[in-house]
């Protein structure tokens, strides 16, 4: 009887470290998320909609999706910051190479 109860602890403490703590890591990593809102930020919402953050309230966003449109947003339904791109350099163009005339070769 005693090695099916260390059994049972060894099983709960497995589900804890593979299901309970991941989690929480997600949870908190979310309310950093919710917290750095700041307006002029570029989102996306769980529903699929990008925007700029125009204004920040208690639990609220409102949200340029369009030129002109500003929809009201829960701050919850933010599934993500849209970090900006940085500029990438243009390929190094390569010299052109000279075509070989009859003469040369």
């Amino acid at each position: 009887m005693n090695t099916s109860f260390i059994i049972i602890l060894l099983l709960l403490a497995l589900a804890w470290f593979v299901l309970v703590r991941p989690q929480r890591r997600r949870q908190a990593a979310q309310e950093g998320l919710y917290a750095s809102l700041r307006q002029g930020d570029e989102i996306v919402t769980a529903g699929g909609l990008f925007g700029r953050i125009e204004a920040v309230r208690d639990d609220e966003l409102d949200v340029e999706i369009a030129p002109g449109t500003v929809v009201r947003v829960a701050r919850r339904a933010v599934a993500g910051k849209i970090e900006p791109e940085e500029d990438e350099e243009p390929p190094e163009e390569e010299p052109a190479e000279a075509p070989i005339s009859e003469s040369e070769s």
